[in-house]
């Protein structure tokens, strides 16, 4: 019997260029990290402040080394004054998306 599709977690939506991830972000915590999933967002705690764009700054470069995606590949589609963010990552597949989530989640 073969196997269907793979199902994409709540906070993993397809975009025509890649990818569009949701995410939470709890920001000033003690350390930043993938932490799992909340209410269909990507839960990120990041240590940076929310001052003056650094936790925004902060959650790209943290996402950029989890996924193995470069900097510029990530960009903030919405929610950059928000906690709740959905953010557009180019070249990468829905699929292979959820994959590098779960690992980097899986190594915090």
């Amino acid at each position: 019997m073969a196997d269907g599709p793979p199902t994409l977690p709540a906070y993993v939506r397809p975009r025509p260029d890649g990818s569009e991830l949701l995410v939470r972000v709890v920001p000033r915590a003690g350390r930043s990290a993938l932490a799992g999933e909340r209410e269909g967002a990507l839960l990120v705690r990041l240590a940076a402040a929310p001052v003056e764009g650094a936790a925004n700054q902060a959650l790209v470069r943290l996402l950029s080394g989890a996924l193995q995606v470069p900097r510029t590949s990530i960009t903030i589609a919405a929610g950059e004054r928000s906690r709740d963010k959905r953010l557009a990552i180019a070249g990468l597949a829905p699929d292979e998306l959820a994959r590098r989530v779960a690992s980097a989640v899986r190594r915090n």
